[in-house]
């Protein structure tokens, strides 16, 4: 749009949050609850994906996801498979036995039966977030790093002579703006008290991980989660658009906003509880592991709301990746509610050339 936009985020670079360690899933969306609007923005934002990732030459891969469980299960699975039908995700279904392993030979053989869901999918998540902020940057927003954000002040007359916004970074720089959106991950709450806001809070949710080498890539095909709990959707165990094999993650909550320390404890409860998913998963072939942090809200739902010429976007965790295509086309609806003119550039250009590794390249 013809907007004058400005993007700050307190990393020296984008995607240094939640968004570079996570479990890189594109959900289906049958697993949060009907009539929620993290089912809403799961399932509008996965459909959404493809083509978000095709305009911006990232990598995409539709593999399918499976919710395995054990014989005495599958009460969860069929309840699964009905929430999801009311979120409205399509071509789910329910697999006995013998065509699970036909799709998945390395699944624990105790294995019962799964929830398949054709339309889960599998992204880079920081490849995605560095080509759409480059892309809004080769579309005239500006991009400001370093900006830690320590006050917000209201002004009379801010941006534009109108009534706005003056943030202040933690060096002395400010930015003025008319329109403000709040996407701070484990620290939205925080900038929300600075907005005024004190409906909710935030803690992150520390989740580790472990990373195989390309040549177990090929251990499944789809992604495979196990029957959720109320921490979370489990330990999974899933290939990666680059070829690599993804097992995690943990879940426990902190009160630290910076603690992504990796554990013994937690890689030993990753393998315990992968190995009921995925038989003998190769872990001597890990090359690396790390922790991200969910940012949990108090609500237990996605909070997005507009107030005073602001939106606040807090508790955006899992399926926070999955959701944001969608999560940006409802932001864009607020905005205009709040009388935000919207005027199409007329040389705007949602296109991005793919950033190729060079073993691809000729």
């Amino acid at each position: 749009y013809d907007l004058t936009i400005c993007i700050v985020d307190k990393e020296n670079d984008v995607a240094r949050g939640a968004t570079a360690a996570n479990s890189a899933i594109v959900h289906a969306g049958f697993d949060a609850k009907a009539g929620s609007m993290k089912a809403r923005m799961n399932v509008r934002g996965s459909q959404m994906m493809e083509q978000v990732c095709a305009e911006l030459g990232v990598s995409y891969k539709r593999n399918g996801s499976l919710v395995v469980a054990f014989e005495n299960e599958r009460a969860e699975v069929e309840d699964i498979y009905r929430r999801g039908v009311a979120n409205g995700v399509e071509g789910l279904r329910i697999v006995e036995k013998e065509e699970l392993f036909a799709m998945e030979p390395n699944l624990n053989p105790d294995l019962s039966c799964a929830l398949y869901a054709p339309t889960g999918a599998i992204v880079c998540p920081y490849g995605l977030t560095i080509a759409a902020i480059g892309n809004a940057m080769d579309n005239g927003a500006e991009l400001q790093l370093n900006f830690e954000v320590v006050s917000i002040e209201k002004t009379a007359e801010g941006f534009g002579k109108a009534e706005g916004f003056r943030l202040t970074a933690a060096d002395g720089r400010t930015v003025e703006t008319r329109y403000l959106i709040n996407s701070a991950g484990v620290y939205s709450d925080e900038i929300a008290k600075m907005l005024g806001d004190e409906s909710f809070s935030v803690h992150p949710r520390r989740g580790e991980y472990m990373l195989l080498d390309k040549e177990c890539g090929q251990t499944t095909t789809c992604t495979i989660f196990h029957t959720p709990t109320k921490m979370g959707k489990g330990v999974l165990v899933s290939p990666t658009v680059h070829g690599n094999l993804i097992v995690g993650p943990t879940a426990t909550d902190m009160e630290d906003k910076t603690d992504t320390a990796t554990t013994a404890e937690g890689f030993a409860d990753i393998r315990a509880k992968a190995g009921d998913n995925v038989a003998n998963v190769p872990y001597g072939k890990v090359i690396t592991s790390f922790c991200g942090l969910r940012s949990v809200g108090s609500t237990g739902d996605f909070i997005i709301k507009a107030e005073n010429n602001a939106v606040i976007l807090g508790g955006i965790e899992s399926p926070g990746l999955s959701s944001s295509p969608a999560i940006a086309e409802y932001v864009e609806e607020l905005l205009r509610g709040m009388g935000l003119t919207l005027t199409a550039k007329e040389n705007y250009n949602p296109n991005r050339a793919p950033m190729d590794a060079f073993r691809h390249m000729t």
